[in-house]
């Protein structure tokens, strides 16, 4: 295999500046992908994330956007198309989301799970089929709370499972354009996010214990089978949930 297979390709990863995402970021610049970072709120997180990727991808940008806004998506793509007139990777991996029990979510909750996690693949993966001219794969970032009960995860959890449903029709529907599109669904990753769930030290401990490595997940673990799925071998996977938890879910 080529040691930079991706050369050539644009990337768009979405909360590409923390966390999993930027794990994901400085992976696919490694592989020789042009990164277009999409972040949100910490400026200072995104340009250091920037500076870190452009020492392996030059041309790499950052793109500010709320992917929870139809109108910011169309204007993330626009720039992309503009910049790089053509788009061949799209991860979907922005997340965001209110921990509360079924009983205690209310409207605004609810809207903001479906409209960061879920809509903004739909409308993402819409626009981003605009551009892979060529092919591409859509690849979007899911967890296992839409198979098994997390406390506190409903609302994040239905969003997820509705990506899930989400990523074999595109799958189906696009397979005629050249375009495959997967899942990747982590099991519990040392992240910020992870730490702000409400039970985070009974979880961690839980994870460590259950896991056959009796480790938990960095985000360059995640990167790795994101980036699996990004490379022209994986052509024959479309529409599968891969679990990528360290056997967790084994035991």
């Amino acid at each position: 295999m080529e040691s930079k297979p991706l050369n050539g390709k644009i990337a768009l990863v979405t909360g590409g500046s923390r966390g999993i995402g930027r794990a994901i970021s400085l992976k696919l610049a490694d592989m020789g992908a042009t990164v277009c970072i999409n972040f949100l709120k910490s400026r200072d997180s995104a340009e250091d994330t920037l500076q870190k990727v452009h020492e392996k991808s030059s041309e790499s940008i950052l793109i500010r956007g709320n992917v929870g806004n139809r109108k910011n998506i169309e204007k993330i793509f626009k720039t992309i198309e503009e910049k790089f007139g053509k788009l061949d990777l799209f991860i979907s991996n922005a997340a965001l989301g209110v921990f509360a029990d079924v009983k205690d979510v209310d409207e605004k909750a609810w809207n903001l799970a479906m409209d960061v996690n879920a809509k903004s693949l739909l409308y993402g993966a819409q626009k981003a089929a605009d551009l892979m001219t060529d092919g591409g794969k859509i690849i979007a970032l899911t967890s296992m709370g839409t198979t098994r009960y997390v406390p506190g995860y409903a609302s994040i959890a239905t969003s997820k499972a509705a990506i899930e449903t989400l990523v074999k029709y595109i799958a189906i529907e696009y397979n005629s354009m050249g375009i495959t599109c997967n899942a990747v669904s982590g099991g519990f990753v040392e992240t910020d996010s992870l730490k702000a769930f409400p039970d985070y030290e009974d979880i961690y401990r839980e994870a460590i214990r259950r896991t056959p490595s009796e480790k938990i997940a960095s985000p360059d673990d995640i990167a790795g089978v994101v980036s699996l799925l990004c490379l022209p071998e994986s052509g024959w996977i479309t529409g599968q949930i891969i679990v990528a938890d360290g056997g967790f879910t084994l035991i």
